[in-house]
């Protein structure tokens, strides 16, 4: 089995839309997808995912479904580093949040003490119980840290998502703390990440990334780099996001 993890291109987060480079690059990522093979595509219902999915639809001629559980990571936790104001996870800075080991853990990260006023253990568990059951459709069955392969298959699907709730998927396939993801990766607008499904013993199955964040077709194409869900490289530099 494969997996396209697939963020949403340049957004307008005021609208929920894509910005006019947005556009752009749903439509380079649309020319990347035109010849691969996707057997199945299901799209996050916030409208900037859905407009991207919208491209690659159009031009493969093939419906998506709309799957809620896809959505952004909403949920906030509160954030010391700022007077107890509320934040989105990947914000925390790392001086603050690395000094609670638990967040080391995908089995201890929810019970840390910045996240006891939150729901993210709750939105975070959502997800995963959702990913299972679409999986569990295609045939592989969530035991324990593995899945079983009850109908082993080489289904390709897609998933037009966000950078938070991608960070999530991987996080319950790989079994790492999202906190690791959200805050050591960051997946680029219309960028791909590929996932298979590893059958090393029969009938036992794990996942394995093959690429994360792939942005090939945006490169050819010579569009800048995107860094939305990077801060500064260098703290003197001005023009880019600081916290």
């Amino acid at each position: 089995m494969k997996i396209y993890l697939i963020r949403h291109a340049d957004p307008d987060y005021e609208n929920d839309a894509l910005t006019d480079l947005g556009k752009e690059e749903a439509k380079l990522l649309a020319k990347r997808l035109e010849h691969e093979r996707i057997d199945y595509i299901y799209v996050s219902t916030m409208g900037r995912a859905m407009e991207t999915a919208k491209y690659t639809q159009r031009l493969r001629h093939q419906k998506a479904e709309a799957a809620n559980w896809l959505q952004e990571f909403s949920t906030l936790m509160s954030r010391p580093d700022k007077d107890y104001q509320m934040g989105i996870p990947w914000d925390i800075l790392p001086d603050v949040w690395t000094k609670e080991e638990g967040f080391f853990n995908v089995h201890t990260f929810a019970h840390a003490k910045m996240l006891h006023d939150s729901f993210v253990g709750m939105q975070y568990k959502d997800i995963c119980e959702n990913l299972d059951r679409l999986l569990a459709k295609h045939g592989y069955v969530r035991e324990s840290d593995y899945y079983r392969a009850k109908r082993a298959n080489d289904d390709v699907i897609a998933l037009f998502s966000h950078f938070g709730c991608g960070c999530v998927i991987l996080s319950h396939l790989l079994n790492i703390s999202p906190t690791l993801l959200w805050h050591g990766f960051a997946a680029a607008p219309a960028s791909i990440t590929e996932i298979v499904t590893e059958e090393r013993r029969k009938g036992i199955a794990s996942f394995r990334v093959n690429h994360y964040g792939d942005t090939a077709h945006l490169d050819a194409a010579g569009l800048p780099r995107n860094t939305a869900a990077r801060f500064c490289e260098m703290f003197d530099n001005a023009d880019e996001r600081h916290d």
